[in-house]
């Protein structure tokens, strides 16, 4: 399909998938708006980029529209998609679009529980004349999109709503595969497995981490299948070795080496950098030289929300990081990363009237959907060990249901604080109650937030 001066409406253009295909699609010359129930950062962007933007979703914008496209959270009886049957309009899903958008691509599509955000945008710093489609803001071009007329497309596929089953993958990316988003799989772990699976074998090259139990399984499947893809496979715990941090004017680089291809330095702290470049690097390994990539790998400069420094620790403020983590693995590790952080900034002296107090790290969670605690319930309660102080805050719900859990008791353990919400105000977060009470004001140390819903504009001061 030529979308070429087409008229396409997005509804739910404010996430940050759908203004991936939004940006997408106007670079391809379609005439692109869109609508969401409420302005973010993302929507205001979209308008500054020429986007029309309806805030919130109102019927009359559908009229003239050639092509509606909805994010997977969209209903049936969203005002936008009840007229646009009226007037019989076509109605994609945007896993629907994604298999026409990518049909004539060569798609390096990443998939994964954890981890692809901050790969596929590795890749794609690695791989400079490639277009990109990722589901976080890459810092190196300050999008979630990258135009090119290349064939190679980084794309960041998506398992929650089998989306990355329509990414046309030439080559299937897989790091990690875990429990999750299991209402799009009947509750059914094994039918998210062999999903995979089918990803997999839809690729001419499949690129696996074997550290991850589900693909050591899903691998000896692969074998047997009728289709035989290439399969490159990394074994972390021989393949990676020789990992050290170290910080430069203040951002932290992780350095390792990997098999016989020598030493590789990417931006970021923690074991999980050093693997997610690893899988980058070998999914690159026969598309650039290797001093290219060693050389373009400098390139990646994170990605917004991923371990996303904020504020630098100072003599009178405290250091602020921003991170996406909402899953008890992904806590684990941005905890790890940023107690090596800490390390790291005390080594260095970086304050003038050093005391290990200065360095003390505060989490502050916002627990992600009820059916993400009841599920990982266990995992939850133990994740924080390596924090100084922990601080909650009233759980996102992303619409579901409210469950009740008892956190006092479930968390005990940390000694949390509750809190109904935070404030940024200049270089202090205030911890706020019900009645907007400041509970407590942090000042110093390092503060660390943890969550993927609004904690992260709470953050920035946004709201």
């Amino acid at each position: 399909m030529d979308f070429y001066q087409l008229k396409v409406h997005f509804i739910g253009i404010g996430g940050i998938g759908v203004s991936g295909l939004a940006r997408f699609l106007k670079a391809q010359g379609a005439i692109v708006s869109g609508s969401d129930i409420k302005d973010t950062s993302i929507t205001q962007t979209l308008h500054n980029e020429g986007i029309a933007i309806n805030i919130p979703h109102a019927k009359e914008v559908i009229f003239d529209k050639d092509i509606i496209i909805h994010s997977a959270i969209i209903k049936d009886s969203n005002i936008e998609i009840v007229e646009s049957k009226r007037l019989h309009k076509q109605i994609l899903s945007r896993k629907e679009a994604l298999k026409i958008l990518l049909s004539k691509k060569k798609v390096l599509s990443i998939c994964a529980a954890h981890g692809k955000s901050s790969t596929s945008a590795i890749l794609a710093a690695i791989l400079p004349h490639s277009g990109a489609i990722i589901g976080a803001i890459s810092k190196e071009f300050q999008s979630n999109v990258r135009v090119s007329q290349d064939e190679l497309l980084v794309f960041e596929a998506d398992e929650s709503d089998k989306s990355f089953l329509n990414s046309n993958p030439y080559k299937s990316i897989v790091l990690n595969a875990e429990a999750e988003h299991l209402e799009s799989y009947d509750n059914d772990f094994m039918k998210l497995q062999d999903s995979y699976l089918a990803f997999m074998e839809l690729g001419k090259h499949v690129v696996l981490n074997m550290q991850c139990v589900v693909l050591q399984q899903l691998y000896m499947r692969l074998k047997k299948s009728k289709k035989q893809p290439h399969i490159t496979c990394l074994y972390p715990e021989c393949d990676i070795q020789n990992i050290n941090y170290e910080l430069r004017d203040f951002l932290p680089y992780t350095t390792f080496t990997l098999r016989d291809l020598g030493q590789f330095s990417i931006y970021g702290i923690g074991y999980h950098n050093a693997l997610n470049a690893s899988m980058a690097i070998l999914s690159a390994y026969d598309l650039l030289p290797l001093e290219t990539i060693r050389n373009n790998l400098l390139a990646f400069k994170g990605i917004k929300k991923r371990f996303d420094i904020l504020q630098h620790l100072q003599e009178h403020a405290p250091c602020i990081i921003d991170d996406y983590a909402h899953h008890p693995t992904e806590i684990i590790a941005t905890l790890e990363a940023t107690k090596k952080y800490a390390l790291l900034l005390e080594e260095q002296q970086v304050l003038q009237k050093d005391s290990h107090n200065n360095y003390k790290i505060t989490a502050i969670f916002q627990p992600h959907k009820y059916s993400r605690l009841r599920d990982n319930l266990e995992a939850f309660c133990a994740c924080f060990a390596a924090c100084d102080t922990l601080v909650i805050l009233p759980v996102w719900a992303a619409g579901e249901e409210k469950i009740d859990f008892d956190f006092p008791t479930l968390f005990k353990a940390y000694k949390p604080i509750f809190a109904e919400k935070i404030k940024r105000e200049q270089t202090n977060i205030h911890l706020l109650d019900s009645n907007n009470n400041i509970i407590a004001t942090l000042q110093k140390g390092i503060i660390v937030g943890l969550g993927a819903g609004d904690i992260t504009y709470q953050l920035r001061g946004e709201q």
